[in-house]
Formats: C-alpha cells, structure tokens, sequence
C-alpha cells in the first residue's frame, strides 16, 4: 500500500485552507463545513458523493460543497496524489457576489468531478496564489479563486443529490437533530425510532437514505466534528477527546484520520504555523 503523506500549507487567508497529500487510505463517510475544490495530481479513486458514485482520475477537479456526505477508496495499489483548498462559505459567497448580480439562491458546486484542462490550469494558479508567501499574495488568491469559483459554483435550481435519493423516504430529521443537538448523549436506537414514529429497522434503513450515514455513524461524525472544533480552538487532545464523546484520546485519533487523513496532532499544528 501507497506511503500516507498529509500536509496542511498555511495561507496569508485564515478563510482558506490549503491540503496535500498522497495517500493509499480508504476514507469513511464525512463531511466538511467549507467549499472543497482540488486537483488529483496522480492517481485515480472512486468516492460516494452527493450524486452517487464517481470517479476521478489524474488531471481531474474534484469538488465537495458544505456539510456533503462524501468518502474515498483510491483505484489501484498506488495511491492517490491530490491538492485541496477549503474555502469558509461565507468567502465563496463574497467572491461570487458581483459575478452572480446578486441573485439569490443556495451555493453549490455543480459537478464532483469536472475535466477540465483549463480549469485544472486555473486551480494550479489559485492553489499557488494561495499558499504564496510572496507580497500581494492575498490579492493574488482573490483574483485566482474568483476566476475559478467563477466557473465551478453554480446556483441551485433544485434541491439534488442525496435530497433525491432519499425521496419517499420516512422522515428521520427528529432523530438527527436529537443527535445534532447533544451528541454526548448515549443515545438507543429504540429511542431514536421511537422519536420519528418508525421500527429499529425502519430508522436505520430511511437515515441511511436521507443522510448517507447509519444512525450510529452520524452520531459518531457529529463527534469527530465537535472534536474537530475544538482541536482548532487550541484544546489539548485529550480534553478535546473526552468533550466530545470519545472514549480516549487513542479512539479520537483512530476516527479522526480515517475520515480526514490526518492525525489530530498534526491537524493541531497546522493552526499554529
């Protein structure tokens, strides 16, 4: 199996993040709070996203919008090789302003895989900007991440992906809210059922459906966000573990990179640079 090698690259914007990595690792069921935008550099996977299967190739944008339920299994012994930027949304909407003339609407990116050589050209130029360390890089990021975002973030028409999916799926937003709103709470799934009208089985079979997640994985990725949280705040890891639910720091650390591909100490420091 391909070496793991993540880095977190410090951008002169605290609202932009820059990863790259490569990496052999399949990556479970998460989510992101930022617009996602890269660059597969080598290498090819296969990843669940908001509009089913897809895979992507050397070459290849790959996309994720916020709170996207979305994985990644590399195709092939080799690995996969990629670049990222996460932009916080409340960016992605500033940069789009004038170009969108105001009109309202939902963010979103269009497509989870988009080939494109002019646009891979263009993220090559925004992930440099970005990352620069030269003066009036910022502007330089702006200017780049505008021309990009420009031609990849489009407007909802219609609610997509997993909101289609899941249509004629029993409602299970009580229980996931119960779970969003106290993810410390040893929760069963007889009171989860219970709470939306439905059988055990009727619940994990529709919230796998609607969310992309079984009801103990959610539960489990609402944690792993807390923790997330506040391992960037500055907590201590093995404060942070046990605030968010975890039953040790070693169990945190176990969740936390097979979703992000990261340890958490590692994760910790790249807000310290």
């Amino acid at each position: 199996m391909a070496k793991a090698n993540f880095q977190v690259l410090p951008c002169g914007d605290a609202r932009i993040q820059a990863v790259e990595a490569h990496s052999g690792q399949s990556f479970s069921r998460h989510t992101h709070d930022a617009f996602g935008i890269g660059l597969v550099t080598r290498g090819a996977q296969k990843s669940f996203s908001g509009c089913g299967m897809v895979e992507a190739c050397a070459g290849d944008l790959i996309t994720v919008n916020p709170n996207e339920v979305h994985d990644g299994t590399p195709l092939g012994d080799a690995g996969r090789s990629w670049k990222m930027l996460y932009l916080a949304p409340h960016l992605a909407a500033e940069l789009l302003r004038e170009a969108d003339k105001g009109r309202a609407g939902t963010l979103e990116f269009s497509a989870p895989v988009l080939r494109d050589e002019r646009l891979a050209t263009a993220f090559a130029r925004a992930y440099d900007a970005a990352t620069s360390t030269l003066p009036a890089a910022r502007l330089a990021a702006e200017q780049t991440l505008l021309d990009l975002m420009a031609h990849t973030l489009l407007r909802r028409r219609a609610q997509a992906g997993m909101a289609d999916a899941a249509r004629g799926a029993p409602s299970t937003a009580t229980a996931q809210s119960m779970m969003e709103d106290d993810p410390l709470a040893d929760w069963s799934l007889a009171e989860l059922a219970q709470a939306c009208g439905l059988s055990r089985f009727q619940l994990v079979r529709s919230f796998a459906r609607n969310t992309g997640f079984t009801p103990h994985a959610y539960l489990l990725h609402r944690r792993i966000l807390l923790a997330r949280q506040l391992i960037a705040g500055g907590t201590p890891l093995a404060a942070a573990a046990a605030a968010s639910g975890f039953a040790d720091q070693s169990h945190m650390t176990r969740v936390f990179v097979r979703k992000y591909g990261i340890a958490p100490g590692a994760f910790a420091i790249s807000f310290k640079t």
